[in-house]
């Protein structure tokens, strides 16, 4: 039964798989594609049929547009299914170098980013796909720009700030040995309500007699450079300006810092921008406020190194920042005091590549804040690209260090990268349909705050090569009303059917409808399609693996018999409402399978020799054996107890079958060995063997084996000497109960003497105890009386008192 059940399993499940594979044809037919060109776009799985003569009657031509794999197996000979294709036109290896080297390297000369160039070719729904690699350079060159917050409160930044130049020079000097800096200043619009516009306030803004400079928006106080002592040089001679508001006009200065390039004399090189304040940010829409209502054009306005229409544009948006920043490779530090932290915060997050630092009251921080905040921003690399065309879309997945895999919106990054380290990023692009005009068009991948990048030309597929050879005002095409392209008539304006035949005004006539009937019927099509220039056009089923054809519509490939709820068994195809089976299936329904090998049991033998294979399955004849190969009975004795009376018989003569042995147990073959090692073993056989062990009415027991033969011979080898029990020996067995009754006797006396010597000294042990622990009067007995009696006279003692 289990065997069985296998089978049915495996049946359905190629079913099934056939099934799918015809669901996922079905997008390719619902697309109704009337052009070669129109069947690819619709998915990566659709392929044209060229063949001229590949449609059969009553089919439409868009029936040409169908899977790939489902065409073939209709023997379509000619499929158009143009694949997409990644060629890298520039690989130059990225660079390894090192600060301690002898060579120099121009910062044009190092790469970090492979490949450089490609070339990928799309088509709608595929795919393509190529690794990037990057890697940070040793010893890379660095431009940094202090950008400082000159408003009053920031006077004691100042100071610390003059001595910067040489000091962060020989910091860096340990990270690049190619460092350049530069400083710039900001304050505020110089309109109201942002300043006190008074001519006096104009020259000084301060109070209490502080001599301040004039306020002002921005300006490029020095360009990059090399030189630390000339940066000490001219931030010492800056001096405090002063505003009415908190916020500060930063926003402005940064725009110019990015735009300016030449001013500010970047490279292309790693660029860091370091905001310094103590105050919070203008942006889009505060110049209102001052009457500016000129959105910011992001265009570089300095005039003698001063931002000079800061009175005639507004400030620039968060996100128009975010743009320039990102154009121009520039990462940003914002230096700021801790007050301001959550607000700067919120900012760094809306700008990628960006770091902030607490900024101590008066600046004395700023060198190791710097430091900080540029290793922390060199040890990350995220991926970007440039707006891309409509329908396109780009995905990655990153392979970092120490097996960190990251996709989605995590697999454009890498985190904790040290110099000299190298990632890998897996970027998949994929287009969903031909952008209008099918043109080339190029997009760039780069990771941000980084001036190299790769470009990638984009070209799309977006119709099939056989379109090309394709024969105008054909003659296949009813006369010339049509292009004859890839195996079908592409038929000119006005034109429809097949051949382009009919014309769309002459659609419907009765003579026409007259080819579109069966003989002696009326049904126009066979009520399954439609009559369309005395073609019959059949209908379209909501499944579109099901359909109709024939000339008439009268065929179907869905109509045929099922077996086990599947069409023709899942073992052949539907044409014309009948079956036509697969190799080693018959029957109507192709439910009867040729295969014997299911019906093999275990001896070789098909059904175990007690029943027939038919369509694969076991009709068991002998009603005790059941099972998927009639193996089974459940009434059956075991095989050795089967044959244990014949074996019995014929090898000893012996038994219950003795009188009867001839006649009922000649059906096997007998063979004598001599010794149990001489009986064969299952590895010496081809075929399932047996081992028995039976014993007899004697108790003594033989050892045998059966088994059944590929030409279904049964054999029995037999050891020819039984292997009977002696009897018992007598006098051992009286002796040994002598001796042990002896034995026994002579260890109880000595344990009962043991026992006694054991006793006798405890005993021995406590009387000496006592004795020593006794205590004896020395006064003497009492009751001991002495013999001596003393009697004094009375008188004797008178008589000398009167003398």
């Amino acid at each position: 039964m289990m065997d069985l059940r296998l089978l049915l399993i495996a049946a359905l499940s190629a079913a099934l798989s056939g099934s799918l594979a015809q669901q996922d044809g079905s997008i390719c037919i619902k697309a109704n594609a009337q052009s070669c060109g129109e069947c690819i776009q619709v998915s990566e799985i659709c392929g044209w049929c060229t063949d001229e003569k590949f449609l059969s009657e009553g089919e439409s031509k868009s029936a040409r547009c169908d899977d790939v794999t489902y065409l073939k197996k209709k023997d379509c000979k000619n499929i158009e299914d143009p694949r997409g294709s990644t060629e890298i036109t520039q690989n130059k290896d990225v660079t390894v170098r090192n600060k301690d080297g002898n060579v120099k390297l121009k910062p044009e000369e190092i790469t970090q980013i492979q490949p450089q160039k490609l070339k990928v070719t799309l088509r709608s729904g595929e795919p393509q796909t190529f690794d990037l690699k990057f890697k940070r350079a040793e010893d890379y060159p660095i431009d940094l720009y202090y950008l400082m917050d000159l408003s009053f409160s920031m006077k004691d930044d100042l100071e610390n700030v003059k001595n910067l130049g040489t000091d962060l020079m020989r910091e860096m000097r340990e990270i690049t040995s190619d460092f350049r800096i530069g400083f710039g200043s900001f304050v505020e619009k110089t309109v109201m309500p942002y300043i006190s516009t008074t001519p006096a306030r104009l020259i000084n803004p301060c109070s209490n007699n502080e001599n301040c400079t004039s306020p002002f928006s921005y300006k490029n106080v020095l360009k990059l450079t090399s030189n630390g002592d000339r940066f000490n040089q001219l931030v010492s001679q800056q001096q405090i300006s002063g505003n009415l508001d908190s916020p500060e006009g930063g926003f402005d200065a940064i725009m110019q810092v990015a735009v300016c390039e030449e001013q500010i004399g970047w490279r292309n090189v790693t660029r860091l921008l370091v905001f310094s304040t103590d105050a919070g940010f203008h942006f889009a829409g505060d110049g209102k406020l001052g009457g500016i209502v000129l959105p910011n054009d992001g265009k570089c306005h300095l005039e003698n190194n001063v931002y000079s229409m800061s009175h005639y544009y507004d400030y620039p948006s968060i996100a128009h920042l975010v743009q320039k920043l990102s154009d121009h490779n520039i990462q940003t530090i914002f230096a700021v005091t801790e007050e301001f932290q959550p607000v700067y915060q919120e900012l760094k997050n809306l700008i990628p590549k960006s770091a902030v630092g607490t900024l101590s009251s008066n600046s004395s921080n700023v060198i190791k804040l710097i430091i900080d905040a540029y290793n922390s921003l060199s040890s990350e690399v995220i991926l970007e690209n440039s707006k891309l065309p409509e329908g396109v879309s780009i995905s990655y997945k990153a392979f970092c260090k120490n097996g960190v895999r990251g996709t989605e919106d995590n697999g454009r990054k890498c985190t904790n990268i040290s110099i000299g380290d190298e990632v890998s990023f897996k970027i998949s692009i994929e287009s969903q349909k031909c952008p209008s005009g099918g043109k080339p068009e190029v997009i760039t991948v780069k990771p941000l705050g980084f001036n190299e990048e790769v470009a990638i030309e984009l070209n799309f597929i977006c119709d099939c090569e056989c379109a090309k050879k394709g024969e105008p005002n054909s003659p296949k095409c009813h006369g010339g009303n049509g292009i004859f392209e890839c195996g079908a008539c592409k038929c000119n304006e006005g034109r429809i059917g097949r051949e382009c035949e009919c014309s769309k005004d002459e659609v419907r006539s009765d003579d026409l409808d007259a080819n579109c009937r069966k003989p002696n019927s009326t049904d126009i099509c066979s009520n399954n399609g439609e009559c369309l220039c005395g073609t019959c056009e059949c209908k379209k089923r909501e499944n579109p693996a099901e359909v109709y054809s024939g000339k008439y519509c009268e065929c179907d490939n869905f109509n045929c018999d099922r077996s086990g709820n599947l069409l023709c068994g899942g073992h052949g195809r539907c044409e014309c409402r009948k079956c036509i089976c697969d190799t080693n299936y018959t029957g109507n329904a192709c439910e009867c399978s040729l295969d014997e090998s299911t019906c093999l049991a275990k001896n070789g033998q098909l059904c175990n020799g007690r029943g027939k294979c038919e369509c694969g399955i076991c009709k068991c004849e002998d009603p005790k054996f059941q099972g998927p190969t009639c193996e089974v009975c459940p009434t059956c004795p075991g095989v050795c107890t089967e044959h244990k009376d014949c074996v019995q018989c014929r090898a000893f003569g012996d038994g219950e079958k003795k009188e009867m042995c001839q006649k009922e147990c000649s059906y096997f073959n007998l063979i004598k060995v001599k010794d149990r090692k001489d009986l064969p073993q299952p590895t010496d056989q081809s075929f399932p063997l047996t081992h028995c062990k039976e014993k007899d009415a004697n108790d003594c027991w033989f050892y045998y084996t059966y088994a059944i033969t590929k030409n279904s011979t049964k054999e029995v080898f037999v050891v020819e000497k039984l292997d009977c029990p002696s009897g018992p020996d007598i006098i051992p067995i009286v002796a040994g109960v002598v001796a042990g009754i002896v034995l026994i006797g002579l260890a109880l006396l000595l344990i009962w003497k043991l026992l006694m010597i054991i006793h006798d000294r405890r005993e021995f042990a406590k009387f000496e105890k006592e004795k020593m622990n006794a205590k004896w009067d020395t006064q003497g007995n009492p009751i001991y009386k002495s013999p001596i009696n003393q009697f004094h006279n009375p008188s004797y003692g008178n008589k000398a008192a009167a003398l």
